[in-house]
């Protein structure tokens, strides 16, 4: 499985970045009552920032985003799992392919996290621009034409010969 298709199955819950024991039993080629159980069996191994299981209302929510299926839906309300909880679950799912697994999602999860610190500093940097031009950008686009433009005109004013008397 890819790190993009991995990627697309972190969700976020409770202002949490999460999976769903059904995304995570397709990944580990397991049921997803027999990651469950696991769990279950576990379950000292699984705090409430590692696991938890979702509200109905939060089921209602997710369901009304996605299509369910023609069986009527879940029977019971999903785990959700954060990153420290998906790295619990290679202990209790010790197949090779529940570690090789574990490796790509914990570097999808890194992967989220760079790039949110990436957004943040390019976030920060529009603020600053905006501040010392008394401008607003409305788009990117239009942020990136003018750093561009800028970089030209420095290199330009680098790059010309000097004129006035020499020292």
């Amino acid at each position: 499985m890819e790190l993009e298709q991995i990627k697309n199955s972190i969700l976020v819950i409770r202002r949490k970045k999460v999976m769903l024991d059904m995304d995570l039993a397709i990944i580990y080629e397991v049921e997803t009552r027999v990651l469950k159980q696991a769990v279950r069996r576990n379950i000292d191994r699984f705090p409430e920032d590692f696991m938890f299981e979702l509200t109905e209302n939060e089921l209602q929510n997710l369901t009304s985003q996605f299509v369910t299926s023609s069986w009527g839906g879940q029977r019971h309300k999903p785990f959700a799992f954060t990153e420290q909880g998906i790295a619990m679950l290679s202990s209790v799912l010790k197949s090779k392919k529940a570690i090789q697994m574990n490796i790509a999602i914990m570097r999808a999860f890194v992967m989220m996290r760079q790039f949110a610190l990436t957004y943040k500093e390019l976030s920060e940097k529009l603020i600053e621009l905006e501040r010392q031009h008394n401008q607003k950008f409305d788009d990117i686009e239009q942020v990136l034409n003018y750093l561009i433009q800028k970089d030209n005109l420095k290199t330009q004013q680098a790059t010309r010969k000097q004129v006035g008397y020499k020292k």
